[in-house]
């Protein structure tokens, strides 16, 4: 099918999927890079919309470094936060809550990804298998994808009845409504792609090894149904935007603008300032002198291939 593009056509695609696969190998950069390095970095653009390298790098460790403030201030004032993902496949969700969380410590900072249920979970009362993962005092959770997966996935596939499906929408603003009074801030996503971004997006996936794991059967319905999902999701917003917990959309086409401006988001949210902690003193090393450090058999020892 591609391969009978217009050969300009055939090489813009290209280049655009070539751009996308850039742009996922720039989360190891993220992991290493440092304001004294940006100093020095380049300004090379990763296309005519997007904010150059130099820029996103710089504002995503600053708005790191106020994540981290945050997580201090729940874990100080034992504070709870919800916080929910949805959109479509290939949104860019994943990429959003791994750049919320690359530097915050997993036991203050977890996410939920729930499988599909199981029998037994089947049978349960709708809410109760999200609820075992909501959090204690002192805790972040990010739900990759939540509850609202009967409003989408489970409406479409028709994996839920009508009833279920109506139920839903009753209970759903009752149940956020109860976790608001108990003392959870809750604060929910969409992110929103366009038809064509999907379609370039799961073409990447495609031609990237590293990421074809993410395609499944339910990609491709998706793909498949976009008009379904489109008529699901109004509903959903319109049913379950509640003062409470109101949606918010994410404008999700460049990648980086989405992380930015989520991250950026979600910090006005929270009423949260910085904690003063005492300062650090590391401790003398105690030595003593008749310990002997006994050798390590040179077999135990990892290669040094590089």
């Amino acid at each position: 099918m591609y391969d009978e593009l217009l050969p300009d056509h055939h090489d813009s695609l290209m280049q655009r999927i070539e751009r996308d696969l850039l742009d996922s190998y720039d989360e190891e950069l993220e992991m290493e890079i440092d304001d004294a390095r940006l100093g020095s970095g380049g300004d090379d653009l990763d296309g005519a919309d997007s904010v150059s390298r130099q820029t996103y790098f710089r504002e995503l460790l600053r708005l790191q470094g106020e994540l981290v403030k945050l997580q201090d201030w729940v874990q100080h004032h034992r504070k709870k936060v919800v916080i929910l993902f949805e959109g479509r496949d290939a949104a860019g969700k994943g990429g959003v809550i791994k750049r919320i969380t690359q530097r915050l410590n997993p036991r203050v900072c977890r996410v939920a990804a729930l499988p599909a249920p199981n029998d037994r979970e089947r049978t349960q009362w709708y809410f109760q298998r999200y609820v075992s993962h909501l959090p204690a005092g002192g805790e972040i959770v990010l739900f990759d994808r939540s509850w609202y997966n009967r409003a989408g996935v489970e409406r479409v596939m028709g994996f839920c009845s009508d009833e279920e499906y109506e139920e839903f929408f009753r209970s759903v603003p009752e149940f956020e409504k109860m976790l608001v009074r108990s003392g959870i801030t809750l604060v929910k996503y969409w992110f929103s792609i366009t038809d064509d971004e999907q379609h370039l997006r799961f073409l990447g996936r495609v031609h990237d090894p590293l990421k074809q794991w993410k395609l499944s059967p339910m990609d491709f319905e998706s793909r498949r149904r976009w008009e379904d999902y489109t008529k699901a999701k109004e509903a959903m917003l319109e049913r379950t935007h509640i003062a409470e917990a109101p949606w918010w959309l994410v404008q999700a086409v460049d990648k980086k603008k989405a992380r930015l401006n989520c991250i950026s988001h979600l910090l006005t949210q929270l009423p949260y300032e910085e904690i003063e902690h005492p300062a650090i003193v590391l401790p003398e090393r105690t030595r003593n002198p008749e310990y002997t450090r006994n050798p390590v058999p040179q077999h135990m020892y990892v290669p040094d291939l590089y």
